[in-house]
């Protein structure tokens, strides 16, 4: 199955095997389009108080959260993109706090929630268009071998890590996925 679970030859690098490690499940599709309820639902769990405000030993708002969480998204799709078309280019690491910095106070929540399921769902359409055996085409990013399943299990790992810290900041639980009634429906 192309989007099984990452191998050692899909992810080569210790923090990118740990990010893949925290999400359940054996297809990285499913988790990836699970998390299109979690995103909404966080989102609309904050106020405006709990999105600007910092939390130490943090140093970035809620809202900085988000938005390093939308750029790493952009980021994970183009990698993907690249690795799956055969371009063998070293892509480099990416200064996170430099995206960060460049962006500190930008952007409505709203609109960064919208621009993150948009991406998200870009990045699942990409994947499901993606020939099967190009999932296992190996590229390098920052001189680590890495496959577009890397990336993708990457990308769930990377979004379930800072939102499970934006729930413990703020204190809200929201439905990370849609709830079922008795018959089974959303």
């Amino acid at each position: 199955m192309k989007s099984r679970r990452p191998s050692e030859s899909d992810l080569t690098n210790d923090y990118h095997r740990q990010l893949a490690d925290r999400v359940a499940g054996e297809c990285v599709i499913e988790a990836l389009q699970n998390q299109l309820w979690w995103i909404c639902e966080l989102g609309g769990s904050l106020s405006c108080e709990q999105a600007d405000q910092v939390h130490a030993p943090y140093t970035w708002s809620v809202r900085q959260v988000f938005e390093h969480c939308v750029d790493a998204e952009r980021i994970f799709g183009d990698r993907i993109l690249r690795i799956a078309a055969g371009d063998k280019t070293n892509l480099p690491p990416w200064d996170e706090n430099a995206y960060a910095d460049a962006r500190f106070g930008l952007g409505n929540l709203g609109h960064m929630i919208s621009e993150m399921g948009n991406l998200r769902q870009a990045n699942i359409l990409l994947l499901q268009r993606i020939k099967p055996s190009l999932w296992d085409q190996v590229g390098t990013v920052d001189s680590h071998p890495i496959t577009p399943r890397g990336i993708a299990w990457i990308a769930a790992g990377h979004l379930q890590h800072h939102f499970e810290i934006i729930e413990k900041r703020c204190e809200v639980s929201p439905n990370r996925m849609p709830v079922k009634d008795a018959m089974g429906a959303s």
